[in-house]
């Protein structure tokens, strides 16, 4: 938390309040009033370098320093309703997970333009019916009867 008001106190000293203000609305911070999970990237945001945007609109960001390693590069995701792992193309998941650290945008200036088809989303996940949930999680229609578990009691000895 220190380090969101440092960096928010850093932004605002390098681009005046009402930059830094006009920023904020314009990144959509408004947004995150509503999503929790929107507003924790945003936060997560501030002080990071954008690396880079796919054509999707989804943003890349990349914080290096004071971030722990294997989090230090993360997305935005362009739909902000509904986030989805499949929205993320391949070129762009080799970097976020650290196969290559060639961005997603490097990669498509070596890429054959021959080979291979255009991305698509996974749209076979719309619709709450088709959300994979493990057995044991709550939204799981067929989900387990955890009640046949009884808690083990030690026998009393006289």
């Amino acid at each position: 938390m220190a380090s969101v008001v440092k960096n928010v106190l850093k932004g605002i000293r390098e681009k005046g309040l009402v930059s830094f203000a006009r920023e904020l609305r314009e990144e959509g911070f408004l947004n995150c009033l509503s999503d929790g999970n929107l507003l924790q990237t945003k936060i997560h945001n501030i002080g990071a370098t954008l690396v880079g945007v796919d054509k999707v609109g989804n943003k890349y960001y990349e914080k290096l320093g004071e971030t722990q390693y294997g989090r230090h590069r993360w997305v935005e995701y362009a739909s902000k309703d509904r986030y989805n792992a499949s929205q993320v193309p391949p070129e762009w998941h080799g970097w976020l997970h650290f196969i290559t650290d060639h961005t997603g945008d490097e990669l498509l200036m070596l890429k054959p333009k021959r080979y291979g088809l255009d991305h698509k989303e996974n749209f076979s996940g719309e619709g709450d019916e088709y959300i994979y949930h493990s057995k044991g999680h709550t939204l799981n229609p067929g989900q387990r009867d955890w009640t046949r578990y009884q808690s083990w009691q030690p026998t009393k000895t006289q």
